[in-house]
């Protein structure tokens, strides 16, 4: 098993930790909930996801290969996101690899440094530095948050 399967195998298990505390009403750090529906079965699925306020915007970045969550959203462009006990109703736009660059770059810079270790340990950046970050960008799915489609 690879060091990036085996992170991937912890970061699971603590996923599912995270849910149940938030669906409990505990919000924590940048975590939320991001609920979408499954691009086959359009099953709702939830992944615990860091809501990242960035320059005036906030954005969510994939962390993992092959996500499913990014495939997901991709598909429908609408999820949820819950923090604690309240829901809003987002669309979320992907950015083009060039926006994706100084997202990257800043999230790194203004970020604990394990924030850009994850980059590297899971394979998507050659460096935790925000520039090796940001040239990565053609691999790390970035999504911003957009308008409220509803509150819940």
């Amino acid at each position: 098993m690879t060091t990036a399967q085996s992170y991937r195998r912890m970061v699971n298990t603590g996923n599912k930790i995270v849910v149940g505390l938030q669906r409990l009403g505990v919000a924590f750090g940048p975590m939320q909930l991001l609920t979408v529906p499954g691009r086959r079965t359009g099953v709702p699925r939830t992944f615990p996801i860091a809501v990242n306020p960035i320059e005036g915007h906030h954005y969510i970045v994939q962390a993992y290969p092959k996500a499913a969550w990014v495939a997901n959203v991709r598909a429908a462009g609408a999820v949820t996101l819950t923090r604690g006990r309240r829901s809003s109703a987002v669309r979320l736009a992907e950015l083009p690899v060039e926006e994706r660059r100084p997202v990257l770059r800043r999230l790194v810079e203004t970020s604990p440094p394990s924030v850009g270790k994850r980059f590297v340990t899971t394979g998507l950046a050659e460096g935790a530095t925000p520039e090796a970050v940001a040239a990565a960008a053609d691999r790390i799915a970035v999504f911003r948050v957009e308008r409220s489609v509803g509150r819940s």
